[in-house]
């Protein structure tokens, strides 16, 4: 099978996956709120927002384990494959206990006044976070696992271990209706063992299946050299995923301190949707990410950074074709999903989707640094920049600024941080920044006004409790023919219509 295909094939896999666990995981949230009510709900989000961002964390480390895998596959030497996943899992095992220990630390200044909870409901919260704290630990120590299946492309797995989450939380959602102990107890307490199922669900899988998965390594005389580069690669990783983290984290503190509980269920439910829609770009780049490693150990950087481009440009118009008609939809939408709206929810979630479509213009770019493998300077410079975020929320909120300029500032350092990605690979790979914007950010300007456009003259001009109806499939349709008609390089038309002939040949011979 020729890498195109297998990305095609690995992509259809992961959004096949993402259809399935995003209907499930809207119904939970829904069931979840329900059950636990506004405050409990904001609670647990404060509290546990941290795990429900652990996808970037995996995703952002699996990538050292799966770089380096991924180079040795290439030179087919099983040894050092062996030696990497050994070393990795040590590794991981030490960041799992530090990550852990930092935050009881935390937690301990957090819960003696910083945070603004009731006083009914912080001994509930105390214990809800030491279970999110061991379902931390589970969440780190399966990158390792992670990176050798991507390394594999093996995306068959993580989409059916994907499915079997997202089922356990339903489960979980259910329950919460039914018992009459502390709900909010019960829901971290089953939520951090679904931590430890996925685990052995992956590790167990993994030791069976690859020869490179081995666990012979710790037993015996560590690799320091490449210990070492390991430590450094994964570490300025875990800095650079710390920093999206505490930005998204610090926030929610932020507003917990000015406005209280109850804002931070609007702005959990915003970060749900936009983690649930941005599923689309994290979908491609896992399938894609291989191969953009695999092309920059084969010091073939042109490849690399085409695939980079691409990523970015699908990345944006797979996430743009949904969430845009979706902002301009998002009350109905809302409230049919919810039935019951917190107060700022609509606008959280407008601008959260914005913020992130503002990410996709360079996501591509993220996968090109983590290739070429000088990410300490990128890490710092991104990294600090998200930050920024933070103490720019602090003052809109000093001033009594309307609570949504925290959001659009978080939109704002987002585009900052494009525009330094860009000229971040053109100092350290050779970007071409006048290349980028016309084969990525040019192209993706006609679609982005036909679903705009379409969208605001639907919304304007049609009024009815269903419009949604209306908006999403015609928006949609049209954004679909004008990315084919413009936004696509020939180069990627050819790729596209070959796949799709490929996939209708199968279907004929079926």
């Amino acid at each position: 099978m020729n890498a195109a295909n297998r990305v095609a094939i690995n992509t259809s896999v992961l959004y096949a996956r993402m259809l399935i666990t995003t209907g499930i995981t809207l119904y939970t949230t829904r069931v979840v709120l329900n059950a636990l009510g506004s405050t409990d709900y904001g609670i647990y989000n404060l509290v546990a927002g941290i795990v429900v961002m652990l996808s970037f964390l995996n995703t952002t480390m699996a990538s050292s384990t799966q770089r380096f895998l991924s180079y040795y596959q290439g030179t087919n030497d099983l040894p050092m494959q062996q030696k990497v996943f050994s070393n990795s899992l040590l590794l991981h095992l030490v960041i799992g206990a530090i990550v852990v220990l930092g935050l009881e630390i935390a937690g301990f200044f957090l819960f003696n006044g910083a945070l603004n909870i009731p006083q009914a409901r912080l001994s509930a919260t105390k214990t809800i976070f030491h279970f999110m704290s061991a379902t931390v630990f589970f969440n780190v120590i399966v990158v390792p696992f992670n990176g050798v299946l991507i390394a594999h492309e093996n995306m068959l797995w993580v989409a059916l271990v994907n499915i079997i989450e997202t089922l356990l939380k339903l489960g979980i959602a259910l329950i919460l209706s039914v018992v009459s102990f502390d709900k909010l107890i019960v829901y971290g307490v089953l939520t951090a063992s679904v931590s430890i199922v996925i685990f052995l669900l992956y590790a167990v899988y993994c030791l069976k299946k690859y020869n490179d998965c081995s666990l012979v390594g710790l037993m015996v005389k560590k690799d320091s050299v490449l210990l070492k580069e390991l430590t450094s690669f994964a570490g300025w990783n875990l800095f650079g995923t710390l920093c999206t983290i505490g930005r998204t984290q610090g926030l929610a503190i932020l507003l917990n301190m000015f406005i209280g509980a109850v804002i931070n269920a609007a702005y959990g439910i915003a970060n749900q949707v936009a983690a649930q829609l941005n599923f689309f770009s994290a979908t491609l780049l896992r399938a894609l990410n291989p191969q953009i490693m695999k092309s920059e150990g084969a010091n073939d950087r042109e490849r690399m950074f085409r695939l980079s481009m691409m990523a970015s440009k699908f990345s944006f118009f797979l996430l743009a074709i949904v969430a845009i008609p979706c902002c301009f939809e998002m009350t109905p939408l809302l409230t049919l999903w919810l039935k019951n709206v917190p107060p700022n929810t609509v606008e959280f979630c407008q601008l959260i989707l914005i913020a992130t479509l503002i990410n996709q213009f360079t996501i591509g770019l993220q996968s090109a640094a983590q290739a070429i493998g000088d990410i300490k300077k990128y890490q710092i410079v991104i990294g600090s920049v998200l930050l920024l975020n933070l103490p720019i929320a602090y003052i809109c909120l000093k001033l009594d600024f309307p609570v949504y300029t925290v959001i659009i500032s978080y939109a704002i350092i987002e585009l900052i941080a494009c525009v330094l990605r860009l000229f971040f690979l053109k100092h350290t790979g050779g970007l071409s920044i006048k290349g980028y914007f016309s084969r990525v950010i040019v192209k993706e300007i006609i679609p982005i006004a036909v679903i705009v456009v379409s969208a605001w003259l639907i919304t304007s001009y049609i009024q009815h409790p269903l419009r949604f109806l209306i908006t999403l499939p015609i928006s949609s349709m049209l954004f679909a023919i004008t990315v084919y008609l413009f936004g696509l390089a020939d180069d990627e038309k050819i790729l596209l219509n070959n796949f799709a002939k490929k996939l209708k040949a199968k279907l004929i011979k079926k």
